[in-house]
């Protein structure tokens, strides 16, 4: 039984493609676009933050509507990651990692949301 959000899969993986983007922000070229470095910096901090928020509200219509909106911000990240590899911010082989890493985890989200939308219509919710 998950009591926390720190038990959520998803909420993990959240922060193990956090410290990716961090490090890809960081190199010389992507850190001098402050743009596009502080977009992917909260869409990807947004992930997170939404699963948390969502999860606290303990209640199941709340937690899919801030789990519908992390996984937007996981297309977000994708989409800037897009960006950053076509503008030669990051290498090929660093895009299609954590691209790679962040459609699963947007897939998970997916996932997780239509098993809670399952789970509303029995009138249960999975925290405590």
């Amino acid at each position: 039984m998950i009591k926390k959000f720190e038990d959520f899969k998803i909420w993990q993986d959240s922060l193990k493609i956090t410290k990716e983007i961090y490090d890809l922000t960081a190199l010389p070229k992507f850190s001098r676009d402050f743009g596009l470095r502080d977009q992917i910096q909260r869409a990807i901090i947004s992930i997170s933050s939404n699963i948390v928020e969502g999860f606290e509200k303990n209640n199941n219509n709340e937690f899919i509507r801030y789990l519908k909106i992390a996984k937007g911000s996981a297309g977000e990240v994708r989409n800037q990651l897009a960006i950053a590899f076509t503008v030669n911010y990051i290498s090929p082989s660093d895009f299609e990692r954590v691209n790679k890493q962040s459609e699963d985890l947007a897939n998970q989200i997916g996932a997780f949301i239509s098993y809670l939308e399952k789970v509303r219509k029995n009138k249960q919710f999975i925290k405590k």
